[in-house]
């Protein structure tokens, strides 16, 4: 069994005063009152061009993100990769859809790719739809509609920027993720990124997408992915979540009056998850995995099972965290020899507090991730102590 309560290890590159402002941090975003007024206050501030770009760095901002530009994330990632963690760096700013703003973000996605080409600590890029294309055109798209002469431009301008990064993560031969969106985009998204997959990991697994298996589908569509990829003969790359946009989908669905896609209860998510890990690792000469979990219980799940067919150390299969949280799982797993990657946020702050906003209201509606954060972090407190 592997020492997840292994604080030490754990906490290894965080001092003390960075222990004690994260545990401030969880302490305060344990309280769903005070993520709600504070979030909305600071984008308030910010709206007002307020001065707490200092407070927001000095506490939620250092947490969970890595600098403001790709390079000023540089120290935390070879911080983290000294200790056998690497990282993903995750351009987070939000809710663009100018088409200056959205060719600004493939550049940096670019960038990005060119950066994980030319540093061992980075060894996977990402994206998000979303950032390239226009929420409105893949929910239009996604639900089979008509599209009108600006639509159709908009339409191609998303995918000609999608297609260059694919080719340039080809030739760079640096993986690279579709991250997912809600429901009502995703299925434009699955089959644009089917697409890159069958042109572009003939040889190796290069396009990943995202399956959240809170949807009760994900598991269905990953075995016809399979079956599509022994058909046309190409490698699939996956990175498997539990999920992050429930609570919207619900009101969606009930806004809509259509089927939830959620599915009924925690168990049956957890259950697909460790399904769709458990498929893919019985068959990694056609599969790569980004296994996406703060669960202890997948995580041992996972390793046990790489353990037992000899594949402890492939390059195939990666554990992958959010940078500041459940440092326990990243640094005990990779210490134990396990592919490790964590998502590395980065952004100027005030296009990054949407992504904060949305880190701070998961640890709160999350059972228990905040309460175990402070756990441990109160426990490698106390052991520093003596």
């Amino acid at each position: 069994m592997l020492k997840f309560q292994n604080t030490e290890l754990a906490f290894k590159l965080r001092s003390d005063e960075e222990l004690k402002s994260a545990r401030f941090l969880f302490s305060s975003i344990s309280n769903p009152y005070l993520v709600r007024f504070g979030s909305k206050a600071a984008l308030w501030a910010l709206r007002l061009g307020l001065p707490i770009n200092g407070l927001i760095r000095k506490t939620v901002f250092r947490q969970f993100c890595g600098g403001e530009c790709i390079r000023s994330c540089t120290p935390v990632i070879e911080r983290m990769y000294a200790r056998g963690v690497q990282s993903i760096l995750d351009y987070s700013a939000e809710g663009k859809s100018g088409e200056d703003d959205l060719d600004n973000t493939h550049s940096i996605i670019l960038q990005t790719i060119e950066f994980a080409r030319e540093h061992p600590g980075v060894p996977l890029a990402v994206f998000k739809p979303s950032g390239l294309g226009p929420s409105a055109i893949w929910t239009a798209v996604s639900a089979g509609q008509t599209l009108n002469a600006d639509q159709e431009k908009q339409w191609g301008r998303a995918k000609e920027r999608i297609r260059t990064l694919c080719r340039a993560a080809h030739e760079a031969k640096v993986p690279l993720m579709f991250d997912a969106e809600e429901s009502w985009m995703q299925k434009a998204m699955d089959e644009l990124c089917l697409e890159m997959m069958q042109t572009f990991n003939k040889e190796r697994p290069i396009v990943f997408n995202t399956l959240q298996m809170y949807r009760h589908d994900r598991l269905e569509y990953l075995k016809e992915l399979d079956s599509i990829s022994q058909r046309d003969g190409f490698h699939i790359g996956l990175k498997i979540v539990r999920g992050a946009y429930m609570e919207k989908e619900r009101e969606h669905a009930l806004k809509k009056g259509i089927a939830s896609p959620i599915q009924a209860d925690k168990a049956s998510t957890d259950k697909d998850y460790n399904e769709a890990c458990t498929f893919m690792a019985e068959r990694l000469d056609r599969f790569a995995l980004v296994a996406g979990s703060h669960n202890e219980k997948s995580a041992q799940l996972l390793a046990d099972l790489l353990i037992s067919r000899g594949q402890k150390d492939t390059d195939r299969v990666y554990f992958s965290q959010l940078y500041g949280m459940s440092d326990h799982i990243s640094f005990n797993l990779a210490a134990a020899g396990f592919k490790v990657v964590k998502y590395l946020p980065f952004g100027p702050i005030r296009e990054v507090m949407p992504y904060l906003i949305r880190r701070a209201e998961e640890n709160t509606s999350v059972g228990g991730q905040s309460g175990r954060e402070l756990q441990l972090i109160s426990e490698e407190l106390r052991r520093r102590k003596g």
